[in-house]
């Protein structure tokens, strides 16, 4: 199956080896086990200090129930097969991310700085060969004489 001058598979090829498609791949691994070092400092290390100054709410334990009774947790609604809206562990999912973001923007922040190039003054005009200075005066000194 022929488009143009070469293959599809020819094109995807060219697509896939390209250097932006690779450096993304990697991209995604490293933000996959990233993801759960900070889906444990969240749920670890960030949402207690929270729920100790909030008086021991839980977020987990923020739901709306749609159909199917009263539960004190989300655990007891979801084994009673119940429908919720799980609002709570949507607000973890956002603190989540915003933490994940941030630390990606200091990360990146840090990496510009380090592989910016580093701006040198510029360098002096490079002296003129000794025949076009010698020249440059004989042109003066005639232009005086005239």
């Amino acid at each position: 199956m022929r488009f143009g001058r070469s293959t599809i598979f020819e094109e995807f090829q060219k697509f896939a080896v390209r250097g932006n498609v690779v450096d993304l791949a990697v991209g995604v691994v490293i933000g996959a086990s990233f993801t759960g070092i900070i889906t444990s400092l969240v749920k670890d290390v960030i949402t207690p200090p929270i729920g100790w100054i909030t008086g021991g709410i839980d977020f987990a334990n923020f739901f709306l129930v749609l159909k199917g009774g009263t539960y004190n947790t989300l655990a007891e609604a979801t084994k009673a097969g119940a429908i919720t809206i799980n609002y709570g562990l949507f607000l973890n999912t956002v603190i989540n991310f915003l933490i994940v973001a941030f630390v990606l923007f200091l990360i990146l922040r840090q990496l510009n700085r380090l592989l910016a190039p580093r701006t040198l003054p510029p360098a002096p005009a490079p002296l003129p060969p000794e025949d076009v200075v010698l020249l440059r005066e004989i042109r003066d000194l005639l232009k005086q004489r005239a």
